[in-house]
C-alpha cells in the first residue's frame, strides 16, 4: 500500500471541487459574486457560505485554473476558515489522484482513508 502525503494541487475542475465541497458537508452554489476587499466584488464560478456568515469562492483564471476569492484579512484572522481551505485542497488533490490512478490502473482497488 502506498501513502501520498504531499500532492501539488492546482484546482481546475469545478465539478470535482463541487463534489469535494459536498463531501465535506458544505453546500456549494454556482455563480454569484463575493467581496474580496471592502467595496470590491468579484464574480465567482462557485461559492460557499458558512453558518457564521463567512463566504469564499473560486473564479476561473485565464490559464483555466480556479483561484480562491475571499476576504484575505478575515481569512488570516479565522481559526476555522484557513484549516477548512486546507482540507478542501487536500481532498481535491486526493480525489484527483484517485481518478488519475483509476484511469491508469483500471483493475486496481483504490481506497481513500484519513
Amino acid at each position: 500500500m502506498s501513502h501520498l502525503s504531499i500532492l501539488p494541487t492546482v484546482l481546475r475542475d469545478a465539478d470535482r471541487l463541487t463534489t469535494v465541497l459536498t463531501t465535506l458537508g458544505l453546500q456549494p452554489q454556482r455563480g454569484g459574486s463575493l467581496e474580496a476587499f471592502p467595496g470590491d466584488t468579484s464574480a465567482v464560478l462557485l461559492q460557499v457560505r458558512l453558518a457564521d456568515g463567512q463566504a469564499f469562492g473560486w473564479q476561473r483564471q485565464s490559464d483555466g485554473s480556479l483561484a480562491l476569492v475571499c476576504d484575505l484579512q478575515r481569512l488570516s484572522r479565522s481559526r476555522t476558515l484557513a484549516p477548512l481551505i486546507g482540507r478542501i485542497t487536500r481532498a481535491y488533490a486526493a480525489h484527483q489522484a484517485i481518478e488519475s490512478a483509476a484511469l491508469h490502473l483500471p483493475g486496481a482497488a483504490i481506497e481513500l482513508s484519513a
